[in-house]
C-alpha cells in the first residue's frame, strides 16, 4: 500500500518532481525581448497612425490592392474561384464568432483545472485588448477601400483591422498561456509559431478580400503584437511573484 507524504518536506519533493518533468532548457523569450515587441508594436502602430493622416501610404495601399484584382474585372479577385472562397473562410479565423468560441472553451478548460489566475488574466488580457480595438476605430473613423469590390461584409471602419488586431493579439494570448502548462520545447515554439502563422493568415485574407487597405492590416498586427507582448510581460512578473510556479504556469526568463 503506498503512503502519501504530507510533510512539508514531502510536499516540497513532489513539487521539485513536477518542475522536473518541465524542459531543463525551458525559457520564455527575454523580458528584454518581450519589452522591445510591445513598445515596437505600439510604437509602429503610432507611425503608421500619422503617416495615414497625412496620406503617405495611399499610394503603396492602393498599388497592392490592384495588384491582387485583375485589371480588366477589379471585382475579381486574383486566383481561382475555390481560392477566393478558401481565403473568406480562413479570414473567420480573426472574426468574433471563432474568437469566441475558442477563448469560451479555453476559459472552461482552465475553470475545470481550477486555475483561476490564469481563468482571469485570459479574459482580462482578451477583453481589453478588443476594446482597445474597437475604441480605436472609433477614434479614426477610417473609411474602407472603395477601389475594389468588397467580397466581405463589414459593419465597422477600416483602421486599424479589426481582425489582424484581435486575432492576432487573441491567438498570441492563447499561445502565452497555453505554453506556460507546457513541457516540451519544441511543443512551445510550435504554438507560439502556429499562432503568427494565423495571425498573418488572417490580416493577408482581409487584403486580398478587399476590406481594407494594407497599412490598417500592418496597422493590426503591430497593435497586436505590442499588446500580446504586454500581456506575456504581466504573466511572467505575476509568476515571478509565487517564486516562478503557481497557477499562470511556470516562467523562468
Amino acid at each position: 500500500m503506498t503512503h502519501t507524504d504530507f510533510s512539508p518536506a514531502g510536499r516540497e519533493g513532489r513539487l521539485a518532481s513536477a518542475r522536473s518533468r518541465l524542459d531543463p532548457h525551458h525559457h520564455h523569450p527575454p523580458t528584454a525581448v518581450l519589452w522591445a515587441l510591445s513598445i515596437g508594436g505600439f510604437a509602429l502602430f503610432a507611425l503608421l497612425a500619422v503617416a495615414i493622416q497625412h496620406g503617405w501610404t495611399d499610394a503603396a495601399d492602393r498599388a497592392v490592392l490592384l495588384s491582387l484584382r485583375e485589371p480588366s474585372d477589379l471585382s475579381d479577385a486574383w486566383g481561382p474561384a475555390w481560392f477566393e472562397e478558401t481565403a473568406a473562410e480562413l479570414t473567420a479565423l480573426g472574426g468574433y464568432p471563432i474568437l469566441v468560441t475558442v477563448a469560451i472553451a479555453v476559459l472552461g478548460v482552465l475553470g475545470l483545472l481550477r486555475e483561476r489566475a490564469a481563468t482571469i488574466f485570459l479574459a482580462a488580457a482578451l477583453a481589453g485588448g478588443t476594446a482597445l480595438s474597437s475604441g480605436l476605430k472609433h477614434v479614426f473613423e477610417r473609411p474602407r477601400p472603395d477601389l475594389v469590390d468588397h467580397l466581405d461584409k463589414t459593419f465597422t471602419s477600416s483602421f486599424p483591422s479589426g481582425h489582424a488586431t484581435v486575432g492576432t493579439l487573441a491567438w498570441l494570448t492563447l499561445a502565452a498561456v497555453a505554453i506556460r502548462f507546457v513541457p516540451r520545447h519544441s511543443v512551445r515554439v510550435f504554438i507560439v509559431s502556429a499562432a503568427f502563422a494565423l495571425a498573418i493568415v488572417i490580416g493577408t485574407s482581409r487584403v486580398y478580400l478587399g476590406v481594407h487597405w494594407p497599412s490598417d492590416v500592418l496597422a493590426g498586427w503591430s497593435l497586436g503584437i505590442g499588446w500580446a507582448s504586454l500581456c506575456w510581460l504581466a504573466a511572467h512578473y505575476l509568476s515571478r511573484g509565487s517564486a516562478g510556479s503557481g497557477e499562470l504556469g511556470h516562467s523562468k526568463t
